[in-house]
């Protein structure tokens, strides 16, 4: 028996940028919905392949190390277009890390070198070590992290490892407000960001795995969008949350 509601999920250089197992983001998504009788399709969507804006229902844009993020910088300017639209039509979208980065103007790399982003948003990455604001050449932004979301006071629990500092521009207002570890730069308190349907964060592990309430808001976003005349929060705080 076909299920009634389907979703198609489009995850974005998943072979290059996974290197956290951000894969883990679409499983969390998959068992929430599964839970509801929601069927989820997942396409993988890599160097040379085209992004239909409007296919797709939720996009994963993972992380990785900076040798394959120079690698999709290359390539994502042809996708930039839909890309932009998708994101400007309120579609739900999840970046993690490299991700995040790349969807803003830029980012700069430990050796300096400076890598263009789609400016899909107004967020731009810079790196404190090159600029030798930092003394401690190894000091990185890591370890474990806790944020709280003003808007819905819910608290996201996970683990970071990044050396650049992302500062956020118009529009955008943080995933959550640091209550332990560093967040998107270790100065203003931000982590991730928030723009129209568009969740990014530093989290690794991955996020979505740990932190079922997010999992459910996002999947809550990607339904009521699609099919709109049906209580998708009621249905989904019936499931139990959980910590994979």
């Amino acid at each position: 028996m076909l299920k009634k509601y389907k979703l198609n999920f489009a995850h974005l250089y998943g072979d290059l940028m996974n290197t956290y197992g951000d894969w883990g983001n679409i499983l969390a998504l998959k068992y929430y919905a599964s839970k509801i009788g929601v069927d989820i399709n997942s396409e993988l969507i890599s160097l040379g392949d085209e992004f239909n804006s409007n296919k797709y229902d939720f996009v994963l844009f993972g992380g990785g190390q900076d040798y394959e993020e120079t690698i999709v910088a290359k390539d994502l300017p042809n996708k930039a277009k839909a890309l932009i639209k998708y994101i400007e039509n309120n579609g739900p979208l999840l970046a993690v890390c490299g991700g995040f980065q790349l969807l803003g103007h830029y980012m700069v790399m430990a050796d300096g070198t400076k890598v263009n982003g789609i400016s899909a948003m107004d967020h731009y990455t810079e790196n404190l070590h090159f600029k030798g604001l930092i003394k401690n050449k190894e000091k990185r932004l890591i370890g474990n992290i806790t944020i709280k979301n003003p808007v819905t006071g819910e608290e996201y629990h996970g683990f970071e490892n990044h050396q650049g500092r992302t500062f956020l521009g118009k529009n955008e207002i943080p995933l959550g407000q640091v209550l332990e570890g560093f967040g998107n730069n270790g100065e203003d308190i931000s982590e991730g960001v928030i723009y129209k349907n568009v969740f990014g964060s530093y989290f690794h592990g991955p996020i979505l795995t740990r932190n079922g309430n997010l999992a459910k808001r996002i999947l809550t976003t990607a339904l009521n969008k699609k099919y709109p005349k049906e209580d998708w929060e009621s249905k989904l705080k019936s499931i139990p949350t959980e910590s994979f």
